[in-house]
């Protein structure tokens, strides 16, 4: 089964193709981070205008490097949220008017749910159950997932989520935008000797919380410069990602422990950074867990893992209604139904 995904709620513009579920036949991506730059972020308005401009060139494009013809598409998925409004009014309603068109079924995708299938887009071999550590600037989740369409939401953010964390303290430190990838880039430069925060008020629990560090970044750069004294950058920023990894790291890997799962993937945008990367991947094998990540080009926002994930949820559930409305506060905490953790 051959499926059309798009994927249009921040600011990529992205469409693909894929069979089957796992195997990618094109994948497109159009970023607007040149657009978006000198506002130091996201401006919603501009977003949905640029995927209007480009999304009907960008679709025939991914048809033709696929080398197929619209007579071939089985299924159309798109996100339907969470996102911003515009955008994803966009995506939502071009897959709507291909699935008429067409005369194929219609799938709305919750754009977390489809982070987790970017790993089996890029690892044939991956199957539940498994643990997944979804890290963008939106989302930070840690999700058991035992079988296909089949979730427990085991903890979340409090507040931020760690790329937003990273854009925000990339902006008191002067980096710019997309803050990730640079903090990422300066902390390699620097020591990670700063104890940012004291204490971690959510340990022992599975939910996350980084305002607080994003907080202590902020305030400690405030204080030297009223003092007029130097701000060591690169360590600052090797600090702060330094403690975001560890966060990120206690929770998850108890989380397998204590539901006695082996199997790790990683997902979303903060998945590429390297620190976390080479963390996780030795503690990983540490403890005999198999670990999984997806290359760069699927960890940030792509149509692909739409695509699968509408591929599957087709099978489970069959098309969505086309009065699916977009929802830009959609949230993903679907309950574990009938599943004895101590099996998997």
């Amino acid at each position: 089964m051959l499926c059309l995904g798009v994927e249009t709620s921040c600011d990529e513009t992205a469409i693909a193709l894929v069979e089957d579920g796992r195997k990618i036949r094109s994948n497109l991506i159009l970023s607007q981070i040149d657009k978006h730059q000198k506002f130091g972020g996201v401006v919603p308005e501009l977003a949905a205008r640029c995927h209007l401009e480009v999304i009907s060139r960008l679709t025939a494009e991914a048809l033709q490097e696929a080398e197929v013809a619209p007579e071939a598409i089985d299924l159309v998925a798109a996100t339907y949220g969470p996102g911003l409004i515009g955008g994803l009014l966009v995506g939502l309603s071009l897959a709507k008017a291909l699935s008429l068109a067409w005369k194929v079924p219609f799938v709305g995708v919750n754009h977390v749910e489809g982070h987790i299938y970017a790993n089996f887009l890029a690892h044939r071999d991956l199957e539940p159950p498994l643990i997944c550590l979804t890290v963008s600037g939106g989302h930070t989740q840690l999700v058991l997932m035992p079988e296909h369409g089949r979730y427990e939401l085991l903890g979340q953010t409090r507040d931020d989520a760690a790329g937003e964390a990273f854009d925000k303290v990339a902006r008191v430190l002067g980096l710019g935008y997309p803050g990730g990838p640079r903090v990422d880039r300066l902390a390699k430069t620097g020591q990670p000797t700063l104890t940012l925060v004291q204490h971690d008020a959510l340990a022992g629990t599975y939910d996350f919380s980084f305002s607080g560090l994003k907080t202590a970044v902020v305030n400690l750069v405030h204080n030297l410069e009223q003092k007029g004294e130097p701000i060591p950058v690169a360590d600052v920023a090797a600090s702060f990602q330094r403690q975001v990894v560890t966060i990120l790291m206690d929770r998850t890997f108890r989380a397998l422990e204590e539901n006695n799962v082996k199997t790790l993937a990683l997902s979303g945008g903060v998945a590429a950074n390297s620190e976390l990367r080479a963390r996780f991947a030795a503690e990983a094998e540490a403890r005999g867990v198999k670990l999984y990540y997806p290359p760069l080009a699927l960890c940030t926002d792509n149509a692909a893992m739409i695509a699968a994930c509408g591929y599957f949820q087709w099978l489970r559930e069959g098309a969505s209604p086309l009065a699916l409305a977009a929802n830009p506060r959609l949230r993903f905490e679907p309950p574990l139904v009938g599943a004895d953790k101590n099996s998997l």
